[in-house]
């Protein structure tokens, strides 16, 4: 039990990071020096991490790292978007 608390703090730590650059990016429609890249590879892991908890029924790995990969795709979309912008 002990442990998927840990998880599921670790997860929400890690998920909640890409908030502000999220927030930032929407608001400002600024994106230039952001790279798309970095985003592809980080979802690329995120849903290893999503396909590992699934076979581990891991629910804090399966469930943080979700949600971070909505967050994250997110933020690949909107850089895709405003891109062309700045």
């Amino acid at each position: 039990m002990e442990d998927q608390i840990i998880g599921f703090i670790a997860g929400i730590l890690t998920t909640v990071a890409v908030l502000p650059q999220l927030i930032k990016s929407w608001k400002t429609k600024k994106v230039m020096d952001i790279s798309p890249f970095m985003f592809v590879l980080l979802l690329g892991g995120i849903g290893l991490w999503v396909v590992y908890g699934i076979i581990k029924t891991d629910y804090p790995i399966i469930l943080t790292n979700g949600i971070s990969f909505l967050l994250n795709l997110s933020m690949l979309v909107i850089m895709l978007r405003y891109k062309s912008e700045d």
